[in-house]
């Protein structure tokens, strides 16, 4: 009888301890996907700024190119006059 009932107990401490290990891994595999979960949107909208950052960066170029060729436009006509 008692051969038994260690063996029982060694069977629910075998139980216990592998609950123990799951319930570890869970919060291990939970933990990472946080991470991952703040990570990856971050990293989306670090590109989305870049890109934006980009877009408007061409916009000024435009303006100040045409700012550019209208002022020598004036100032050809400037010169022909005179």
């Amino acid at each position: 009888m008692n051969g038994t009932i260690e063996e029982e107990r060694m069977m629910i401490d075998k139980k216990v301890e592998l609950e123990v290990i799951s319930r570890r891994r869970a919060f291990s595999f939970l933990g990472l996907a946080v991470a991952a979960g703040l990570a990856i949107p971050a990293t989306v909208l670090t590109v989305t700024d870049a890109d934006a950052q980009t877009q408007g960066q061409e916009r000024r170029d435009d303006r100040q190119d045409n700012r550019t060729d209208r002022r020598d436009d004036r100032r050809k006509k400037k010169k022909k006059k005179n």
